[in-house]
């Protein structure tokens, strides 16, 4: 599969909680895009979210909530690999950021950039 964005997480920011693993966004031959965490581990918590933020790196709680981001999906597991479909419509060039988020309590718990990789 060709590998289109790919970042270790954390990049700069644990957020409430230590958040670590690679996040990398795949284009699969149908044309649909795939973004899997892996070797991915977090905090367990209520209504944890996994959102693409709208800004080039989710720094704070603000950054998530004023910039705007798309839900992907309920956080299927706080340790291990899994996969999370991304709308069609979504624009990566746009939303550039990954983004472990508690819904519950507004609470980022960890993110980090997208790049591009060719």
């Amino acid at each position: 599969m060709p590998r289109f964005w790919d970042v270790v997480l954390p990049c700069g920011y644990d957020g409430a909680h230590k958040t670590a693993g690679n996040a990398t966004i795949y284009k699969l031959p149908d044309g649909r895009r795939v973004l899997r965490l892996s070797r991915f581990e977090t905090s367990n918590g209520p209504d944890v979210q996994v959102y693409m933020v709208a800004a080039p790196d989710a720094l704070d709680n603000a950054s998530v909530t004023s910039a705007g981001f798309v839900n992907v999906g309920a956080l299927k597991g706080n340790k291990g690999d899994q996969n999370y479909d991304l709308p069609s419509e979504l624009d990566l060039a746009k939303y550039r950021s990954v983004t472990i988020w508690c819904r519950r309590f507004g609470v980022n718990f960890g993110s980090a950039p997208l790049t591009q990789q060719n």
